[in-house]
């Protein structure tokens, strides 16, 4: 994990004042900004906006107003309709590029600066806004996601079905063919930690349409479906079309980007991920991931390979050797058998950790990774064979020892004293300054808390502060920590929360209008310097739905330079007063415009 400062950019003018202000307009001109401006004024089609008189915890700054960056109208050409579905740094375009060894071609690839789009990806011929939450979990316009592969090639595992102009999912899947409830029914009588708070975060690698993250929201159970950009075409954008979370991703020969022990629980439904080959790197890379005490679930092959074998264009002494090989390996990973019921399989992952002094003998394999490779770095750090154990100073990360959800949301993790400056006071601060800020975008965008927004992003997260302010309504929040700030992510997971690793500077691994409302706090003034803040509005502009919304806290000093470029992205924007009133600091909102493409006959 890069780490800058170990500050957070709460006031993020603060370094303004050391140089003149003539001076500062031509650096971070340089470095950012090269159109120039005018001020984005629009408030049409901004749904529920009303002015409010916001009372003052303290009083209006009488500093002189900061210079702001001035820049030129821009507008930006439309992509070709067959960018619809671009995800920059997974393009099928650019596969041959890479290597197939360990599907290498599906990791991250993003296009050098002289490859980037510089235009607005359109939606598909026919698109329509999403489906409302609950109803969208079950079924989805066909226009949105028109992809029939999936359809097509497992209609025998009722996995989706298209009926007229919408799919409908009816949870069916590989290993559940009575559907994912009666599927989790089952997982829950074996793992009954499910089922009273004890499990709370979740991964599903290889997770089809994402009906099992899908079915675990309503039993508390925050799930991070993860799937690659295949053959399937659309899984991910499938899952977050239906408004489940998910995130482009492959275990392959990068670390997945999160930290070490942060999910309660991993889950393969027949993901077909080879676990025991390559020294068992791939099941290294989720025992990273997954909390002393946490719980891996397989189902599929090899489990049950007594009575599935014939199913598998196999022999039943193959696969009787393969799952003698994965309870080998699970094994010298520390990992014990939990419960195994009919296909299920559930081993939990060491909470003592003198189970890992046998990794110190020297023929012992996989060996302890050293010290040279920082558990939680995971921004593209490869995967080594070896075992991350986890750091016996920390005595409540087990999922054991931390409290059940929704405690545990409340409670200062033990974690957060790795943070510079972090500590209980640090979060509870945090915690009520963005309890106070929600309840002053809710005045401002009346769209929070109901039907309309789904799929939320919190692109520059410290804490999960905005998530846990928004924690009653019917939204998840995506929690992003640059790969360049304080590494605060294992505290997100810690309270129950979810999130990501990402560097701005490049495109986020989802697909296209996937998000309905971005939130950012000082996210232009923290990375100006290295970003180009252009490609970052035209990033947001890709992954938000038409008709969603952006939210953004920032300095005066970018506020008025970031509404005229995204004039230019057709979004309406309107600048408020933040819920201080305060001068250096001003809230922009915005709202994506619907529009189709000059090539497309729905208009």
């Amino acid at each position: 994990m890069k780490h800058k400062d170990g500050k957070y950019h709460s006031q993020p003018d603060k370094g303004f004042k050391v140089f003149p202000a003539t001076l500062l307009v031509i650096v971070l001109c340089g470095f950012s900004f090269y159109l120039g401006g005018i001020f984005c004024s629009e408030k049409n089609n901004l749904e529920g906006k009303t002015v409010q008189d916001v009372s003052k915890a303290v009083p209006p700054s009488k500093e002189s107003a900061i210079n702001p960056v001035q820049i030129k109208p821009i507008t930006f050409q439309e992509c070709s309709i067959d960018y619809q579905d671009y995800t920059p740094c997974t393009d099928p375009r650019r596969w041959k590029k890479y290597g197939v060894h360990r599907l290498t071609f599906l990791e991250r690839h993003c296009p050098p600066a002289f490859e980037r789009k510089e235009c607005l990806v359109p939606p598909p011929d026919g698109y329509k806004p999403p489906i409302a939450w609950p109803k969208s979990r079950d079924e989805c316009w066909y226009r949105n996601v028109p992809y029939d592969w999936i359809n097509k090639q497992k209609s025998n595992q009722n996995w989706l079905r298209k009926q007229g102009d919408k799919f409908l999912f009816p949870g069916g899947g590989t290993m559940f063919p009575r559907g994912v409830g009666a599927y989790v029914d089952l997982m829950q009588d074996l793992i009954p930690e499910m089922s009273d708070g004890t499990v709370r975060t979740a991964i599903d690698t290889g997770c089809g349409v994402a009906s099992w993250g899908g079915d675990l929201l309503d039993r508390g159970i925050l799930t991070v479906s993860l799937a690659p950009r295949d053959n399937h075409e659309a899984q991910v954008q499938f899952a977050l079309e239906r408004g489940i979370p998910a995130i482009l991703g492959v275990i392959s020969t990068q670390r997945l980007p999160f930290p070490s022990s942060s999910f309660d629980m991993a889950h393969c439904s027949r993901c077909l991920i080879p676990w025991t080959e390559f020294g068992g790197i791939y099941l290294l890379e989720v025992h990273r991931i997954l909390r002393p005490g946490g719980f891996w679930v397989l189902s599929g092959p090899p489990v049950n390979y007594e009575n599935r074998w014939r199913g598998w264009n196999t022999t039943v002494e193959e696969q009787k050797s393969d799952y003698e090989k994965l309870e080998d390996l699970l094994t010298s990973m520390c990992f014990k058998l939990y419960a195994k019921k009919d296909d299920i399989a559930v081993w939990q992952k060491s909470s003592d950790n003198s189970c890992y002094d046998k990794l110190t003998d020297p023929d012992a394999y996989p060996a302890k990774c050293d010290d040279s490779l920082e558990p939680d770095s995971a921004w593209y750090t490869p995967l080594r064979p070896c075992v991350v154990v986890p750091s016996p100073k920390l005595k409540k990360t087990a999922l054991e020892s931390l409290p059940k959800w929704p405690e545990r949301l409340e409670v200062a993790p033990e974690r957060i004293s790795d943070v510079p400056g972090g500590s209980a006071s640090t979060l509870k601060h945090d915690d009520s300054k963005w309890k106070v800020r929600a309840k002053h975008y809710k005045k401002l965008l009346s769209a929070i808390g109901t039907d309309k927004i789904r799929n939320v992003m919190d692109m520059n997260t410290a804490f999960g502060g905005f998530a846990t302010a928004l924690i009653d309504d019917p939204l998840w929040v995506m929690n992003v920590v640059s790969s360049y700030a304080a590494n605060t992510l294992p505290v997100v997971y810690d309270r129950g929360l979810i999130g990501s690793y990402h560097d701005w500077c490049e495109a986020f691994s989802t697909y296209p209008r996937t998000y309905d409302l971005l939130h950012l706090d000082g996210l232009f003034t923290a990375e100006s310097q290295r970003c180009d803040m252009k490609y970052v509005l035209l990033e947001m502009d890709r992954i938000l739905r038409p008709n969603g919304y952006a939210l953004i806290r920032e300095s005066s000093y970018f506020v008025d330079a970031i509404a005229t470029i995204a004039k230019g992205l057709r979004w309406g924007c309107h600048k408020e007063d933040t819920e201080y009133g305060v001068e250096k600091e001003k809230i922009l909102i915005c709202q994506k415009k619907l529009w189709y493409s000059s090539n497309s006959s729905s208009r």
